[in-house]
């Protein structure tokens, strides 16, 4: 049986004045630059890892007043749990052994429950008489709700004074470089060289074999010999006796890691030490170094028959790596690893390959910073995000807004009308189009509601589609407690009964550039058949233009986007719908 910290509490750290975040036995936590991910880390290196020799000033949290707090709070909360991760009621033996008289069974209401659990708080404070700061860590007797938890009060004789050394909290930074590494006795690969060790007859065998490659090194060499020669004269220093001895590999066992290297290539004889390779293999090389000392340690509490579970927290995996080596990354370390792994990213890669349940997104609004996650959705509902959003669609993470609409033209078409608007491309608002593939916008709108990302919806108005789409938007209000105020919703409809393809007839220039496209798309550079082919299509009827819209949607779309970025009429261009809806995202993004 494991264990699992499932809630993390904070108030008064960073840029975090008070926060709960739920984790998972793999929690990936995204968000813009500056948004809270790393002090979420640290927060909790503080509650169950070694930060408090790092603390400093810059860490309490300055308020709106700009008065500095006095104190940093950092409640976890620790429960049993299965290998998959789901909650056990009672924590095993060898854990009770290893938390004591901690363990809690007082539920948030403060009566008995069934499910056991131990709460730890943090509290650091400036150290006013010593300098410097004073962090003391306390078991809970409960685990209080949030909205009183920082009133809860600590009991002296719960002072935890000794750190869960079956419980390790490893941080491993987004810096990292095995080359560096290596020479680092405290990192990862270091400690791993630290621990290497032979038997007596092993370490005799050895250095004999090493004593019998170095002689033949210098024996070998003319220039080792010549210098051999010239360092024997030290002997005149020390009376006639000594002798030099030149060492090309380390004399001594023991030395051994002093000149460790590692290489690597396509094969032996084409490998290179990591000095030579380029900082994504490096990356790569020092997070698998990681999985390595945990697995050492892992083999360690075995063997005293003592529990271990850590907690890996990684800062920006996919630093020097392109998509397909960041994919890989992160199903290595969550391979084969009894451990709970906390990712902080911004790599839209991740979340894609990663379960919608485990992602947390933190933002920073009105200068204080919160945490959500997906709410209530069906399996349908999640593997239909998975399977046409999430797998090829993950800056939609970072998106400062969506824009949904109902397919694949308005997902080419609005970008480039977004730019005419905007005079700049729609990334560098942080918009993100999307086209639904229908009228069914429900799941994406309890994504984008789960992860506080406002939402336009620039919906077709053709048949019954506006009652349609209204029903569905009451129905979600409904279900999911969602508040659709006008401050993170917009909804705008075409022309009465029209759909995209006849919206864009309606206009005038954008009709005429829809004929020439499909001009060039079948005449080519023959100007007798274009010429016979332009007059076809400028007598079709509405009706029999759209049908050939229909048919082509994407190569008309893509030529159009074209069009409308060499702003050849201005805003006109631009259908009132999507006009509405750019002033509305001005207005929430500026």
């Amino acid at each position: 049986m494991s264990v699992l910290v499932d809630r993390l509490r904070i108030s008064g750290f960073r840029g975090i004045e008070d926060i709960e975040i739920s984790l998972s036995r793999t929690t990936l936590l995204i968000g813009v630059n500056n948004s809270g991910k790393t002090s979420v880390i640290r927060a909790l290196q503080l509650a169950l890892g070694d930060y408090s020799r790092y603390l400093t000033d810059d860490d309490f949290h300055i308020a709106h007043d700009d008065t500095r707090c006095e104190e940093i709070v950092v409640d976890v909360r620790i429960v049993p749990s299965n290998t998959e991760g789901k909650r056990n009621e009672v924590f095993s033996e060898d854990w009770i052994q290893e938390f004591g008289s901690s363990i809690s069974v007082v539920g948030i209401e403060g009566e008995l429950g069934h499910d056991q659990f131990l709460a730890v708080r943090t509290v650091a404070r400036p150290d006013s008489v010593k300098g410097g700061f004073v962090v003391k860590h306390y078991a809970l007797d409960n685990w209080p709700p949030i909205s009183s938890w920082k009133s809860e009060r600590v009991r002296e004789d719960n002072r935890i004074r000794r750190r869960y050394e079956a419980l390790p909290f490893i941080t491993v930074d987004a810096q990292r470089d095995i080359h560096q590494e290596l020479r680092d006795r405290t990192s990862f690969v270091g400690k791993i060289l630290s621990s290497v060790k032979y038997d007596a007859s092993d370490v005799s065998q050895l250095e004999g074999m090493i004593a019998e490659i170095n002689q033949k090194a210098v024996a070998k060499s003319e220039p080792l010999k010549g210098l051999k020669t010239q360092l024997d004269a030290l002997n005149q220093s020390f009376e006639g006796s000594g002798q030099a001895e030149l060492t090309p590999f380390p004399k001594k066992i023991r030395d051994l890691a002093k000149r460790f290297s590692i290489h690597f290539g396509e094969s032996d004889q084409s490998s290179f030490s990591m000095e030579y390779h380029g900082m994504g293999t490096r990356s790569w090389a020092s997070m698998l170094t990681v999985k390595a000392f945990v697995e050492l340690m892992a083999d360690n509490h075995e063997q005293e028959a003592n529990p271990f579970f850590p907690i890996i927290a990684v800062e920006e995996p996919e630093s020097h790596l392109h998509p397909n080596a960041q994919r890989t990354l992160y199903r290595q370390m969550r391979k084969n690893i009894q451990s709970q792994i906390i990712v902080s990213t911004h790599s839209p890669y991740l979340p894609a390959i990663s379960s919608l349940d485990e992602i947390r997104m933190l933002k920073k609004t009105g200068g204080e910073v919160h945490a959500t996650s997906v709410v209530d959705l069906s399996a349908e509902e999640k593997n239909r995000l998975r399977r046409e959003i999430m797998r090829f669609r993950g800056e939609m993470f970072f998106s400062r807004a969506l824009i949904l609409a109902e397919g694949p033209t308005e997902e080419r078409l609005i970008p480039a009308m977004f730019e005419l608007y905007h005079d700049c491309p729609i990334f560098e608002k942080g918009v993100n189009c999307i086209g639904v593939g229908g009228k069914n916008y429900r799941p994406f709108l309890v994504f984008a509601f789960s992860f506080d990302i406002p939402v336009c919806i620039i919906s077709d108005n053709d048949g019954d589609t506006e009652r349609v789409v209204r029903a569905q938007i009451e129905r979600i209000k409904g279900e999911q407690e969602i508040n659709l105020d006008e401050k993170r919703f917009s909804l705008e409809f075409l022309g009465e009964e029209n759909n995209i393809e006849r919206e864009l007839l309606s206009i005038p220039q954008l009709r005429e550039k829809i004929i020439e496209a499909f001009v060039a798309l079948e005449a080519g550079d023959n100007r007798y058949h274009a010429r016979a082919k332009k007059e076809e299509l400028s007598n079709l009827g509405d009706d029999g233009l759209v049908q050939i819209l229909k048919s082509n949607k994407l190569s008309y779309a893509d030529f159009l986007s074209e069009v409308i970025l060499q702003k050849p009429n201005g805003r006109d261009m631009i259908p009132d719908a999507f006009v509405k809806t750019f002033e509305t995202l001005e207005s929430w993004i500026g």
